[in-house]
């Protein structure tokens, strides 16, 4: 599923019009499949109170068919035009004909109109602007919008449905105007647009709905889009396989060095995690004084103790150890709580970075990012394709930007750096980025707030390793892992909630979550 900016979705509306699939069918549809949407949230549609906000361009046209469906299907329908429609207008005329009301936005009365609809309705539906404007909210729009919120605030408030964006939210960037409104669900048309998956628009957006306009497939503009929300099909389809006659060594394994003292979980966490996706070995490499205590939690995997400093962290010369016996394994973990001095700083550029550099492939989590930060070029040393995971503050000490400065467009920090390092970049959080060198990015539809939970990230970080023992690119397990990570933290929120969910609480439900995936690919 392709993620699309104004420009883009334009362009492909054009493209379709040329194809023979004209902007009229595209609306009817969209118009119709919004219906459909507005008809189930609503459980029926026969005799209910519904309000359309109707703006002057498409996305108004859009309301007028779903409200033209929905008064066909008996709910009681108003049309409240917030501002001017063209003086020919056939959507409306048609709604008409069908029995709408149509009330319009003309001075204190027109606004009084409004605010008895507000007080009577069960829907709205803000069918106001779309993705051709993104200037702030006046006049007309803006009093509607902030008498909407006022409703929304009061009691047994009106369910909001969001035609393609909520008012006021810029299609591409995510910002918000104060005055827009915050949906319950946005029905998106065609392709979702970037900014109802960066914040803060994300958080006006509520549940995102993805749905079909009837755009002809294969349009040559869409090949050319490099950014994608990742979906239960892809997924599903890029699964390693488990074939009858495979064995142990059939799903690879994996190194995972990590542990210090003060950060035990960490080790257990990822190589749990590898284990419950599917790789067929799993060897941790940690601290000669962290080993008894890791031995004793993990009972399926391997352990290969290593010299440790007086602190309790790996020591430098641990390095010279794992690099005499890394082609025994099929890829390499390394970071997770190893913890962050001169010494783990030598010790991850003699592991990685000596010449000749690990061929093997590579995932760097946590503390390893934070050791490689001092390392100056650290990507140009690399000897084999890798995956960084940094959560924004990691990434922020990497690439010597502010979070904040960051954060405000997160798909595009990932895929810079991902290209200036010439590896997949993970940046971790709400709708986590996962960028290649060769300019595709996927984003996770999961934002969860019970992933915001200490040792989730490592996790994350073993699935990842677990998915590259068994064959997969970095970019794919990336893609896969971040989805099969969200998802699982989905399914735990469903029954237990968002709150006090615990990373190992994840790694109890992945095999469940990838059968399911396996079972239903197109769920989800």
């Amino acid at each position: 599923m392709k993620i699309v900016t104004s420009a883009q979705m334009t362009a492909l509306e054009q493209a379709s019009e040329r194809s023979g699939v004209s902007t009229d069918t595209l609306m009817e549809n969209a118009g119709l499949a919004v219906a459909e949407a507005a008809r189930k949230e609503l459980g029926g549609a026969a005799g209910i109170p519904v309000l359309v906000l109707v703006g002057p361009g498409n996305n108004g046209a859009d309301g007028l068919v779903a409200a033209r469906h929905l008064r066909r299907w008996g709910a009681d329908v108003t049309a409240f035009v917030v501002t001017g429609r063209p003086d020919t207008d056939p959507k409306m005329e048609l709604a008409q004909t069908y029995g709408v009301a149509v009330s319009r936005s003309s001075g204190e009365t027109g606004l009084d109109e409004l605010d008895r609809l507000l007080g009577r309705c069960r829907l709205v539906i803000d069918a106001v602007l779309g993705t051709g404007r993104s200037r702030p909210l006046e006049g007309a729009v803006k009093e509607v919008m902030l008498r909407l919120a006022a409703r929304r605030n009061g009691h047994r408030p009106p369910l909001l449905l969001a035609l393609d964006l909520p008012t006021g939210l810029n299609p591409d960037t995510g910002e918000v105007d104060p005055a827009c409104p915050r949906a319950d669900v946005t029905i998106a048309l065609g392709f979702p647009k970037r900014g109802l998956l960066a914040f803060p628009g994300a958080g006006r957006t509520g549940r995102l709905q993805i749905v079909d306009i009837g755009l002809p497939p294969d349009l040559a503009e869409e090949e050319e889009i490099l950014l994608e929300l990742l979906g239960p099909e892809w997924v599903s389809s890029r699964l390693p396989g488990r074939p009858l006659d495979s064995h142990k060594g059939t799903f690879g394994h994996v190194l995972v060095v990590a542990g210090s003292r003060s950060y035990v979980g960490a080790a257990f966490l990822a190589c749990q995690a590898a284990v419950r996706v599917g790789a067929g070995l799993v060897t941790l490499a940690t601290p000669q004084e962290v080993y008894p205590i890791a031995a004793g939690k993990l009972t399926e995997v391997i352990h290969f103790p290593l010299p440790g400093d007086a602190e309790g962290r790996i020591h430098p010369d641990a390095a010279d150890l794992i690099r005499s016996v890394l082609p025994r394994y099929t890829c390499l973990l390394v970071g997770c709580g190893m913890g962050w001095s001169a010494g783990t700083t030598e010790f991850l550029e003699r592991l990685l970075l000596a010449d000749p550099a690990p061929r093997i492939p590579l995932i760097i989590d946590a503390d390893g990012l934070n050791n490689l930060s001092r390392i100056p070029d650290w990507w140009r040393r690399l000897g084999g394709p890798a995956t960084v995971t940094p959560h924004p503050g990691e990434m922020a000490t990497l690439t010597e930007t502010s979070t904040p400065e960051l954060q405000r467009d997160r798909i595009t920090t990932a895929g810079h750096w991902s290209s200036q390092w010439g590896v997949t970049v993970c940046l971790k959080g709400a709708f986590t980025v996962t960028a290649d060198p060769g300019g595709m990015a996927r984003v996770s539809p999961f934002a969860n707030p019970g992933l915001a939970s200490g040792g989730t990230g490592d996790v994350l970080t073993g699935i990842i390793a677990g998915f590259m023992a068994q064959g997969l690119s970095p970019t794919d397990a990336t893609s896969c892992g971040v989805y099969l990570h969200g998802r699982a933290a989905q399914a735990i929120a469903e029954t237990m909630g968002n709150t006090g969910t615990v990373a190992s609480d994840l790694i109890q439900v992945l095999p469940e979550t990838i059968s399911g995936l396996r079972r239903h690919p197109d769920v989800g």
